[in-house]
């Protein structure tokens, strides 16, 4: 979804037929900050100017995305017609407190695997219609987007590889039919597993809630019989396991976890004066 429709639509959600306090309240020429009640790692930015510029109110930004804060500390001052700040209040705040969450999280994910050179990835347990945002705000906090959609990748995952009779035949109709540039990736649950999908010719493997001992030995034959192959890793992967397995020389790990277990933190907006 464009920026401009999503914050149409979110400003839509809260205001309604129209916000109540601005029938009887006076515009008059204020100016506001949002201010950090926790540590974290900002993002938002980019839709919260989307926002700004359609109720021509004046930001004066103290932050970047993927820049981080501390507590205390005033990240943004908008100016404007109290009215609209007002008005817009509760939908800046929840873009901030929603991608800054997501940021936060991942960078401490990202945090554990730099050593090893591994990249962190996210996946499409997104929430409806929020996809494009989660993912923004997964890069945000350094992390890199896996497939947006089904229309980027074909994964052949474990319900795939059911109705597949046989997969040699069926990858070299895949060849002829997918984009030049699409990657076929196929999920697997053991060396065996592996083993069948790189003879086929997928581009990636993905190492599916695999004993890091058993990814071990899937980097392994990689290296040995096919270095050109990606390797990945899913499945249990928090922010105490997520070392251990980078550790075993796989080149992705992804995790549901940096959108739906990120914990909102602390943004407020208050007035000065």
């Amino acid at each position: 979804m464009l920026k401009h429709n999503f914050i149409e639509a979110m400003i839509s959600e809260d205001i309604g037929r129209g916000d109540l306090f601005s029938r009887i309240s006076v515009g008059k020429e204020v100016r506001a900050y949002i201010i950090a009640k926790s540590d974290g790692v900002f993002a938002g930015r980019e839709y919260i100017e989307v926002a700004a510029k359609m109720y021509d109110l004046k930001l004066e930004w103290h932050v970047e995305d993927t820049s981080t804060f501390k507590i205390g500390e005033k990240v943004l001052f908008i100016s404007g017609n109290s009215k609209s700040i007002l008005a817009l209040e509760r939908t800046l705040l929840d873009i901030a407190l929603h991608a800054s969450s997501i940021a936060t999280l991942t960078a401490k994910f990202v945090e554990k695997v730099k050593p090893y050179g591994v990249k962190l990835l996210d996946t499409r347990k997104t929430r409806p219609l929020l996809r494009e945002f989660e993912k923004y705000a997964v890069r945000c906090g350094g992390g890199v987007n896996h497939r947006m959609g089904l229309d980027d990748c074909l994964m052949l995952k474990d319900t795939h590889l059911k109705t597949i009779d046989n997969l040699g035949e069926f990858m070299v109709e895949v060849r002829q039919k997918i984009p030049f540039t699409s990657k076929v990736e196929i999920e697997c649950e053991d060396l065996l597993g592996v083993k069948a999908a790189m003879e086929v010719g997928a581009d990636i493997v993905m190492c599916d809630n695999m004993t890091n001992e058993a990814i071990r030995e899937v980097v392994q034959f990689r290296n040995e019989n096919y270095r050109h192959i990606l390797l990945e890793a899913s499945g249990n992967v928090t922010l105490d396991t997520i070392e251990e397995i980078a550790k075993t020389g796989v080149d992705a790990i992804s995790s549901g976890s940096l959108i739906h277990q990120a914990n909102w933190i602390d943004l407020s907006m208050k007035m000065e004066g």
